[in-house]
């Protein structure tokens, strides 16, 4: 009998904390369906607004842990596809400042315009008619079109989003809290009049783990019975990436995002190509890589992008040259689409070379998961070396010798890396130089990285025949002094 009364009391214990819990975070389905109705989202398939103001390039720092480089906007267009699941960004932006990364022209000399897409699990980008893949776009892309104010709603009700009471300012906000599996987590707060205010939200990254971004809505008007926002803010990583105002919004418009043929079935490629004995350009992409054989090891210039261009790159390595370890890989600069696949070479073992202003941040970086959606480096439980190089770091051996030089007074990165190669006559860079295609005329202006680089390549008396160029195609040092106006 005690057994029975026992075992009843635990069972009365379970439901009484079932039922607790249930009441601590209750479904959040009627309040959802509410801020849909109070905000015009019935029926709304589509959405497209335009907007200008000011942005940064986030991941393009020009020292690790600043804010990110600022830039104005002079258009920005989005069309939301809730339907579909599918996005289109149109954009006019250029430097507010001369110092920093990104493939904006340099500060004053015009600004760069893109088109970017995605439609279910694909993302790629228009320059013109002609379209490539941007697979490194597709987590951020996903997160912009259910992060929107609508969009945010449905994919809540869609997860099956948790309901909680919070303070905000003296005042109580509805914060709902749902995840898109394996793409982002987030919570709304939705305040008394039925609008989302805020999106605090988090989304992995190739460089810095799962990342926190906090998109702010401001003073919304109705559009046609639609309310949406006249200003947007928002954050990644801790600095501001946007605001803008909205000019113009149109509701359930017209949506024609077709995944293109040439990108649906992308896969990363790597091309190799023999630049000197035991020396391999590693190409067939927009980054690239070059691998270096020594005695009894190998060493990498560059590992990019995200995990699946390096394990590309790693595969390659392996193949050019069996049984040898890939030792070190030595990275340019900081800047995340030089540095993405930093934590696939740390998850095979790889020492990670680069600047001694970025081996903190990496350190903080690296040792912050990918928990939404686990990366190689979280699978491997490696942790990383990681070692610093100020002014000049040589690694050697009977084979030959290779010399790491930072370049001096860079606009582009401070602790941008150069790779030399005395007894080749080589040189590896990024950003410092990137050819223009074979046969263009050189620029009428010579571009300030160009002009440094001859600078440091002269300050430092190396002697290179051949240049490397992380971006483009292998040139002789010919061509770096055309673009300058100079000869050799």
């Amino acid at each position: 009998m005690r057994r029975r009364i026992v075992l009843a009391s635990l069972a009365a214990t379970v439901l009484c904390l079932a039922a607790c819990g249930s009441l601590l975070q209750p479904d959040a389905a009627p309040l959802l369906r509410q801020a849909e109705q109070a905000m015009g989202g019935i029926g709304l398939n589509s959405i497209r607004f335009s907007a200008q103001g000011g942005g940064a390039l986030f991941g393009q720092a020009f020292v690790p842990g600043m804010a990110w480089p600022r830039l104005n906007y002079t258009s920005l267009t989005r069309l939301a596809d809730y339907q579909n699941g599918a996005l289109r960004e149109e954009f006019g932006r250029a430097r507010a400042e001369p110092n920093g990364g990104g493939a904006l022209p340099l500060m004053g000399l015009g600004e760069q315009r893109g088109v970017g897409l995605l439609r279910g699990n694909v993302a790629w980008n228009l320059a013109g008619p002609a379209a490539t893949a941007a697979p490194l776009a597709l987590d951020e892309r996903i997160h912009d079109l259910w992060t929107t104010p609508h969009g945010a709603l449905k994919a809540a009700l869609r997860n099956g989003g948790t309901l909680a009471p919070r303070i905000v300012d003296g005042r109580t906000v509805q914060a709902v809290s749902f995840t898109e599996p394996g793409r982002f987590s987030a919570t709304l707060l939705i305040g008394a009049t039925n609008l989302v205010e805020r999106i605090e939200s988090r989304r992995p990254h190739p460089v810095t783990g799962d990342t926190d971004v906090v998109t702010t809505f401001l003073d919304y008007k109705d559009f046609g019975g639609v309310m949406f926002p006249t200003r947007i803010r928002q954050s990644q990583g801790g600095f501001e990436v946007l605001d803008v105002a909205v000019r113009e919004v149109q509701t359930n418009p017209a949506s024609d995002i077709v995944v293109p043929d040439t990108v649906r079935n992308f896969s990363e490629r790597v091309v190799a190509e023999e630049a000197a004995d035991g020396v391999w350009y590693l190409a067939g992409g927009s980054h690239h890589s070059v691998l270096i054989e020594m005695s009894d090891h190998l060493v990498l210039v560059e590992s990019p992008l995200y995990d699946a261009r390096a394990a590309a790159v790693l595969a390659e390595a392996r193949k050019l040259v069996p049984g040898k370890p890939i030792r070190f890989v030595i990275n340019s600069h900081h800047h995340f689409d030089h540095a993405g696949g930093l934590r696939a070479a740390v998850a095979q073992g790889a020492t990670i070379l680069t600047s001694a202003v970025a081996k903190g941040p990496f350190e903080r970086a690296f040792s912050n998961p990918n928990r939404i959606s686990p990366d190689l480096l979280a699978r491997s439980g490696r942790s990383a070396n990681i070692v610093g190089v100020l002014g000049i770091y040589e690694l050697s051996d009977d084979t030959r010798r290779i010399e790491v030089h930072e370049i001096d007074a860079s606009i582009h990165a401070a602790g941008l890396l150069m790779v030399y190669l005395p007894k080749e006559r080589i040189l590896i860079e990024a950003d410092a130089y990137t050819p223009q295609s074979a046969g263009m005329p050189p620029p009428t202006l010579p571009n300030a990285n160009n002009l440094n680089l001859v600078q440091n390549i002269e300050r430092l008396g190396l002697s290179v025949d051949l240049i490397l160029p992380l971006h483009g195609r292998m040139v002789p040092m010919r061509e770096l002094y055309a673009a300058i106006g100079r000869r050799p």
